[in-house]
């Protein structure tokens, strides 16, 4: 067990202290100073190699030349092996010829001079063979002769190195027993400097063998000089091909790259961009072709413009005459309804009928304007900052009668703290009262649930409601003017069937989303999203589109008949149970 040291012990040695946690700290810095410097080299790594990737899929340039050099890199390298290698070839079996050939004639001269003189000094005889051999080096340049003794008690004699002449050869010649010549190849020293060599061998009499060593320094050096060259000219052309590959693809690529930069401006509306023809070839058919495409696009889209600025002045106008004619129906339509009560049965009944109908023209008139004013762009925004809990409020109690006609409780979920935005308060009063009234219309009797929420940066509004919902691709088709989810319903708050256009249009200007989500059978759900500050970029919403117990059932397996059956059960209790108005401490509020 070891122990702490005491205060006195503390006290001795500061000094010791101090300098450990210095040299720690400077491990510590060091440690640290390797490990920025490597990340910084990992990242710098990683963007290098995501620029040559983003480089290599947007430039086509780039590619065609790169291509290009790769492969003609790969074409002079195999045409350079075959090359080298045929000359190498080419020089070894003229070298190996022509050494054989002097060997076969310094081994018959040497057999003429031992047969010759049998009983004479054997070594000075064999001094003079090596000697006038060495002397007769002749087209083959410079040789060393070397004649080796078969026997132990024999001795040879070389103008050169005896140890240049490899063993393997030396056996070989051995066990063939016969006069055949061999070769091999070998490295000798000359002048300090190791070169390659051939050997031409073979056994001269059953005492002696005759040896060739000759250097092929000549034969490497013609072949550096053919390998350099090679290399040279392999250099040279690549980089030939290159900037012929450079010349040809910016030939090709820069009236390209003019075609897209032109399409660009086109797509961005600039219907007077043209292309420059030059030449007749099939670039040019090209630039013609794109500027008749664009042509008859700006024609076309100029006969759009005039069609849909007529059609907009039309129903501008339409709507403008039909007002003063539509006031003077109203005032005796309210003259025949205020007076109701004294007429009989079957003309109150038509009375009734026809100030229904007058209100409900009224509406289209007012859509129909309103919506030629977004169509014409005129539509503009008074935004002031307000608290969307009180839109919502408004919304739901302009919907209360239609709600309390049919029986239907619309639930508020709403925040505790107020949730302010700027926003054009007459304009979002209007969508939340359609998406209400129309989540009333196809609840099938039951609730709808209205829900408001904020982030930081937006808030969002869903109506939730649990009737017939909404098929695959309705969800978009619900925007379009006079669409109609079924044909055969009928309509109990007699819509216009602009509603939703104009609730769309209001949410864009704003720079909003409404959104909308269904499924058959579990109803729908429409979202309004919008940014606290107008004018602001719209990045997300506080509410999700997807209501959440539908999220959660794709994840979790759906409750059995038994607990569904309680569910409802317990649901149709509470519904008996509640009041007309009721908040609770979670803010949420009914209204029956």
């Amino acid at each position: 067990m070891t122990t702490a040291p005491s205060e006195e012990e503390r006290k001795a040695t500061p000094g010791k202290e101090r300098t450990g946690a210095s040299s720690g700290a400077a491990g510590g810095d060091s440690g640290n100073g390797l490990t920025r410097a490597y990340l910084f080299a990992q990242r710098a790594a990683r963007a290098l190699v995501r620029g040559v990737q983003t480089n290599w899929r947007r430039s086509l340039h780039l590619r065609v030349i790169s291509t290009t050099l790769v492969l003609s890199l790969l074409v002079m390298a195999g045409v350079g092996y075959v090359l080298l290698s045929q000359v190498r070839s080419g020089l070894l079996e003229a070298k190996i010829n022509t050494a054989v050939n002097d060997h076969r004639a310094g081994l018959n001269y040497a057999l003429a001079e031992l047969q010759e003189n049998e009983v004479g000094d054997r070594d000075r005889l064999l001094y003079n063979i090596t000697s006038e051999l060495t002397s007769r080096s002749g087209d083959t340049g410079l040789y060393g002769v070397v004649i080796l003794p078969s026997v132990g008690d024999e001795t040879g004699w070389a103008t050169g190195d005896e140890e240049s002449v490899p063993q393997r050869l030396v056996d070989r010649i051995r066990q063939s027993g016969s006069e055949q010549q061999f070769h091999t190849y070998t490295r000798i020293d000359m002048e300090g400097t190791t070169v390659p060599a051939l050997v031409v061998g073979a056994e001269l009499t059953h005492a002696y063998e005759l040896y060739y060593i000759f250097p092929l320094q000549n034969e490497q050096e013609i072949l550096d000089l053919v390998q350099n060259t090679v290399a040279l000219v392999a250099t040279l052309l690549v980089i030939l091909l290159g900037l012929i590959a450079f010349v040809v693809t910016r030939l090709v690529v820069s009236p390209v790259r003019s075609a897209a930069q032109s399409a660009e401006r086109l797509a961005a509306g600039d219907l007077t961009e043209r292309m420059t023809v030059q030449g007749e070839d099939d670039l040019a058919r090209l630039a013609m072709s794109f500027n008749d495409m664009a042509g008859n696009l700006q024609e076309k889209i100029q006969e759009l413009e005039e069609l849909s600025k007529l059609q907009r002045q039309f129903v501008s106008d339409v709507s403008h005459e039909l007002r003063t004619p539509l006031a003077t129906i109203r005032m005796a339509g309210d003259l025949l309804f205020d007076d109701r009560e004294e007429l009989e049965a079957t003309n109150r009944r038509s009375v009734e009928l026809l100030q229904s109908q007058v209100e409900r023209f009224e509406e289209l008139l007012s859509d129909l304007l309103e919506i030629s004013r977004h169509d014409a762009g005129a539509a503009t925004l008074g935004t002031e900052s307000s608290d969307i809990r009180d839109s919502v409020m408004q919304a739901v109690g302009d919907a209360e009668q239609i709600a309390e006609k049919r029986g239907i409780k619309v639930i508020l979920r709403l925040p505790a703290e107020p949730c302010t935005a700027e926003f054009d308060t007459r304009r979002i009063n209007r969508i939340l009262r359609n998406l209400v009234v129309n989540a009333i219309e196809h609840s099938d009797g039951k609730d709808v649930v209205v829900t408001a929420a904020g982030d930081r940066d937006s808030i969002a509004v869903a109506v939730r409601d649990f009737g017939v919902g909404l098929k695959e691709g309705e969800e978009h088709l619900c925007f379009d003017r006079f669409w109609r989810a079924d044909y055969s319903r009928v309509r109990t708050t007699g819509g216009t069937g602009l509603g939703l256009p104009i609730a769309k249009e209001d949410a864009q200007l704003h720079g909003g989303w409404l959104q909308a989500w269904g499924m058959p059978g579990q109803g729908s759900q429409f979202r309004l999203s919008l940014p606290r500050t107008s004018g602001a970029e719209l990045r997300g919403s506080p509410l999700p589109l997807v209501p959440p117990e539908i999220a959660l059932a794709r994840n979790f397996p759906s409750y059995t008949e038994e607990e569904e059956s309680d569910t409802d059960g317990s649901a149709s209790e509470q519904n008996d149970t509640e009041r007309s108005v009721r908040t609770g401490d979670d803010g949420e509020e009914e209204i029956g």
